[in-house]
């Protein structure tokens, strides 16, 4: 190690006591391997939880795009004609400004003894039941989300498991990123980091998905329930860049990328691309450094990709900070002092932004 990497490691292991039990953290500036380090207890393979959301979802919506099987004013109902709320809009869904209610306990009335099929009908019944209020304003909604997992089957006529292979074997062949059907893991479970002990469910954890309506429908959702390992997520971000910069090779091209990671709300309704967060004014998870420009996404469990375009900085985060408990909230300000730490020692080009 670097003795900037070795101050980087010192920093965070001070900090995650009574935090989270490790992290797991790499960074890339100019597409080269900038620093890494690994602190407290630590697995080779973590619920990526909502970064799902990117690695998948986004990525299949971003790619059916580039297709010309959708476009900024297509509507859910123009592949789900009858849905009760079709007519908003594609994008809505991606900025999180549709007014779909943000989250239900879905798991609480799914039949668990059902195969997926199934429930993914009754999950469609219960979407279109939600309440949806448009404020205006942006409103991270899950729903909204497994919402563009029915929109996606309708356009590309077959289920969410086969989506995600096709889309696999495109991007991902290299991999070991995965869903763990019926919330088996393919691997040995001691190489998964532990998340929540959880009382409905009754035992810890691990290599299982953590988010509860992801586990009831089965460990295949638009919202959550990818693992992967440090490698997996930066071989993510490595790609999202190349789509950025227009690299050879990507599956999209440079004008499609671009537009998905344009602000697409104005500041005061949120902070929303297509699909990808943006830095928030004040307490950004990609801290004080990163610019406007830069676009990223959290999981629940302590999971993050943020990439800068402008100073091309690329950092990703691992961590299980569900595993002292889902209200446990300190991890939102490390993971902030994280992404502080690696541009203060690695990179003394970018300046402070924000407080």
């Amino acid at each position: 190690m670097t003795a900037a990497e070795t101050e980087l490691a010192r920093r965070a292991s001070n900090a995650i006591t009574g935090v989270t039990p490790g992290v797991l953290l790499r960074a890339y500036r100019g597409g080269e391997r900038m620093c890494e380090i690994n602190v407290g207890a630590t697995q080779d393979f973590y619920d990526l939880a909502s970064v799902t959301k990117v690695v998948f979802t986004q990525q299949a919506m971003m790619q059916s795009f580039e297709q010309g099987l959708w476009n900024a004013q297509t509507c859910v109902g123009d592949q789900l004609p009858g849905f009760a709320h079709g007519t908003i809009r594609i994008v809505d869904l991606l900025t999180h400004t549709s007014g779909m209610t943000w989250w239900k306990p879905l798991y609480e009335s799914i039949k668990l003894d059902t195969g997926m099929a199934e429930k993914r009908r009754w999950l469609l019944g219960e979407l279109a039941r939600s309440e949806v209020q448009p404020t205006g304003q942006a409103v991270y909604s899950d729903l909204g989300i497994m919402l563009l997992g029915f929109f996606l089957e309708r356009l590309h006529g077959t289920d969410l498991l086969s989506l995600w292979a096709a889309l696999r074997a495109r991007c991902y062949a290299d991999t070991t990123l995965a869903f763990h059907p019926d919330n088996v893991p393919p691997k040995e479970r001691a190489r998964y980091a532990p998340t929540e002990n959880c009382p409905w469910r009754g035992n810890v954890l691990q290599g299982e998905v953590h988010d509860d309506n992801t586990w009831a429908l089965g460990g295949v959702s638009t919202h959550a329930g990818l693992f992967g390992s440090l490698d997996d997520l930066a071989a993510y971000g490595l790609m999202l860049r190349g789509q950025l910069l227009g690299l050879p090779g990507s599956v999209v091209s440079q004008a499609t990328a671009q537009w998905f990671a344009r602000r697409a709300i104005a500041p005061a309704r949120g902070d929303w691309a297509l699909g990808f967060m943006l830095p928030s004014a004040r307490g950004a998870s990609c801290g004080s450094y990163l610019s406007a420009e830069s676009i990223g996404h959290t999981g629940f469990t302590g999971t993050s990709v943020w990439f800068d375009p402008k100073y091309d900085l690329l950092v990703v985060i691992l961590s299980n900070r569900v595993a002292l408990g889902r209200d446990n909230g300190a991890f939102i300000e490390l993971r902030s002092r994280l992404h502080d730490w690696v541009c203060e020692l690695f990179c003394p080009d970018m300046p402070k932004l924000r407080p």
